[in-house]
């Protein structure tokens, strides 16, 4: 029963985050934003740099663009099953 109502829990949370990133971001300002970041993200580029720490950085914000896109384009469910 613990379990039930744990998971219950956790997919509202994460149901209300998706509708937060969806209202954030759907919209004519967000779109801008999003393209910004696409950019800064390296959304379809390589993150690769042969300096560790460079190639670190930009392995970090790719991971923060794949966030936005996991909660943009993924349902409640899948997104649950990634968590």
């Amino acid at each position: 029963m613990y379990v039930q109502g744990l998971r219950q829990k956790v997919q509202q949370l994460l149901s209300r985050r998706k509708l937060a990133y969806v209202r954030t971001f759907l919209n004519p300002p967000g779109q801008e934003v999003l393209e910004d970041l696409a950019k800064f993200c390296r959304a379809g580029e390589s993150c690769f740099h042969a300096d560790p720490r460079i190639h670190a950085a930009l392995e970090g914000r790719r991971e923060v663009w794949l966030r936005i896109q996991r909660h943009l384009q993924l349902t409640d469910e899948q997104l649950f099953a990634l968590h």
